[in-house]
């Protein structure tokens, strides 16, 4: 037996006099262009984003610049650690040009999720334009926070000053 819902959920008894906050006008805005946008508009404006950004790191070769280059990083500018986000434009240059392991030695991290990202874009957007059953990437909280403790030990390994973690220094 199964049932569908529409509109809100009811509200819970311990809150009688909850009211359902209303929408602003820019949150309804989005919502109704997203409603209704064509099916391709999603995956169109994802692709033109990764295109831009893959476009600008081909173009500026990033690994000529030097610590003081424009754009540069606020973070190390200011402080003189390495965020953890550092060398992942590098490495996606390297990546480009299919040197992955100069790419890994700049940012191992970014280099291991890149076929994530691009398997779980394909899949979406295979589905959502054509269909497809490509079995989606389904990831739990417990690995999405794994991943972010990975991470975030990488990021603090790569700023110790000795070594073996001042390989991970770029």
């Amino acid at each position: 037996m199964s049932s569908t819902v529409t509109g809100p959920p009811p509200v819970p008894p311990q809150y009688p006099g909850y009211q359902e906050p209303q929408q602003d006008r820019v949150t309804r805005f989005i919502q109704r262009k997203w409603r209704d946008s064509p099916v391709w508009v999603a995956p169109a404006a994802m692709l033109v984003c990764m295109a831009g950004a893959v476009g600008y790191t081909y173009a500026t070769s990033p690994t000529e610049a030097n610590a003081g280059a424009a754009p540069t990083c606020l973070l190390k500018y200011a402080t003189g650690f390495i965020c953890p986000g550092c060398g992942g434009t590098r490495a996606a240059w390297y990546l480009l040009h299919g040197d992955i392991p100069a790419a890994a030695r700049h940012h191992a991290l970014f280099v291991f999720v890149v076929p994530f990202l691009l398997y779980m874009y394909v899949a979406w957007a295979g589905r959502r334009l054509f269909g497809w059953k490509i079995p989606q990437l389904n990831l739990s909280p417990g690995v999405i926070g794994v991943f972010i403790a990975a991470w975030g030990i990488f990021s603090v390994l790569r700023n110790l000053p000795w070594a073996p973690f001042t390989s991970f220094y770029v």
